[in-house]
């Protein structure tokens, strides 16, 4: 069975051994199959320097600087491959899997599933990804491409019931599935926890020395999908207490905003539950985004005519323009309107600096353009400008919750639903997510699991 990195070496690949590294970095765009692009899981490209950019100005409407750390460069196109090795590394780790005799099934709405399915491949596993029937045509390409197997369930994004079921159906045809389920999983929590937040924080400290930001993080801002992402935050709080941690969530399916229910299309996040990872008890704020607007934005942003727009009315850089271009997949469009909401509803400024996310890219949403021109007419500068002008530098601070004790106990509470009476959870392991211990107990299992790591090598 091949291994990849450790923790550590995610966060900060200069220390995978060099060989290895140089390796490693050959492989990522001549032969993207080889199991040595484990060790291409990091948020850091060859240089060492982390994938993100700092959004214009012009773009955003706001004076605070809104950064964007982008998973385009991670194997598979997504930084769900990390969560994914994190998870099949620990089972790996405790002898829960063997490649030889056991099939893993990933439950997802995307990502999650397509870094599963290369994942589970470079380590010499067989896969099954179960994913909603309604998701873009180019998921399950990739998917197939990486050789799993995949099930397809009804519904869409928000269809995550249905997931689980099936889940629970495979479970009982064979001894020999393996679940791995993104949605409880604390590997998932640790990659986001150790890899991201550490990896943000030292961030923090190069956009001071470039000008951008007094040297600390004021607002991560995450929609929660699996929330592992999200748990980034409860590092990045650790080290700056004022910290915000906002979540997001669409409108159509505004879960923890107010118990509501509904299908959307911002792809793979709002999943109708509250997932065990997530930390609620640090959640600062819940905003709600509206998924027509996500893709509205992305429609302009990833069309010519749209930059060209851009460009000309808001004095953004061509290059950067055209960079930006690719970058963003619909749920990074919606991180982007609720980083822009972040800076308006806690009125920061140009010394504060505000972390989002783009998980995947424009390649994964080609089909959902293409539908959007259909729908919507092709793009053209008064378009374009319309909605920079409404979506962007008028997004309002509408659809927020803040994260008072009550709104975080609510939010705990919704857990015992799905996990209690459909997962298996005690109550008493519910109750115990209450106390601050629980997470940071999980939080300083990572040494250990690099330490198992290294003895198994």
């Amino acid at each position: 069975m091949n291994i990849g990195p450790t923790f550590e070496e995610m966060l900060h690949p200069h220390t995978i051994a060099p060989d290895v590294r140089q390796r490693a970095l050959a492989a990522l765009k001549a032969n993207p199959l080889d199991p040595v692009n484990l060790f291409n899981i990091t948020w850091r490209d060859a240089h060492d320097e982390v994938y993100h950019v700092v959004l214009p100005k012009g773009l955003t409407g706001v004076d605070a600087n809104i950064v964007v750390i982008y998973g385009k460069e991670f194997p598979s196109g997504s930084h769900k491959v990390g969560a994914a090795y994190s998870c099949l590394l620990e089972k790996t780790l405790f002898g829960e899997v063997n490649p030889e005799t056991d099939t893993l099934v990933w439950p997802s709405t995307g990502n999650y599933g397509i870094g599963g399915a290369w994942v589970a491949g470079r380590m010499g596993c067989k896969s099954l990804v179960i994913l909603p029937e309604g998701m873009s045509r180019e998921r399950f390409e990739r998917i197939e491409s990486y050789g799993s197997g995949i099930i397809k369930t009804v519904g869409s994004e928000s269809n995550v019931k249905e997931i689980y079921d099936e889940t629970h159906r495979l479970r009982a045809s064979s001894p020999h599935i393996r679940i791995l389920n993104q949605f409880a999983e604390m590997g998932n929590y640790r990659f986001h926890y150790h890899v991201t937040g550490n990896t943000v924080a030292e961030l923090a400290g190069d956009l001071k020395a470039r000008g951008v930001g007094a040297g600390h993080i004021s607002a991560f801002v995450s929609a929660m999908g699996s929330a592992g992402t999200i748990a980034a935050g409860d590092r990045l709080k650790q080290l700056w207490p004022t910290l915000k941690i906002v979540g997001l969530e669409p409108i159509q399916c505004p879960t923890l905003y107010n118990n509501g229910y509904g299908a959307h299309d911002i792809q793979g996040i709002g999943d109708k539950h509250v997932t065990w990872i997530h930390n609620v008890w640090n959640t600062d704020a819940m905003m709600c985004i509206d998924d027509l607007d996500c893709k509205k934005v992305l429609q302009v942003i990833s069309d010519e005519k749209g930059q060209a727009a851009i460009i000309k009315r808001y004095a953004v850089d061509a290059a950067q323009m055209q960079m930006l271009g690719s970058l963003f997949g619909i749920s990074g469009m919606c991180n982007l309107i609720g980083a822009i909401k972040t800076a308006k509803y806690y009125n920061m400024g140009k010394d504060d600096v505000i972390v989002t996310v783009a998980t995947d890219s424009l390649d994964r949403y080609h089909s959902v353009m293409h539908s959007m021109n259909e729908c919507y007419g092709p793009v053209d500068e008064v378009m374009a400008a319309v909605r920079v002008e409404s979506l962007l530098h008028g997004a309002h601070i509408d659809w927020i919750m803040p994260g008072t004790h009550e709104a975080r106990t609510r939010w705990h509470n919704l857990k015992y639903y799905t996990w209690v009476e459909q997962q298996g959870k005690s109550v008493q392991e519910l109750d115990a997510q209450r106390d601050p211990a629980w997470w940071q107990q999980h939080q300083r299992l990572v040494p250990e699991m690099d330490a198992r790591l290294k003895a198994l090598r």
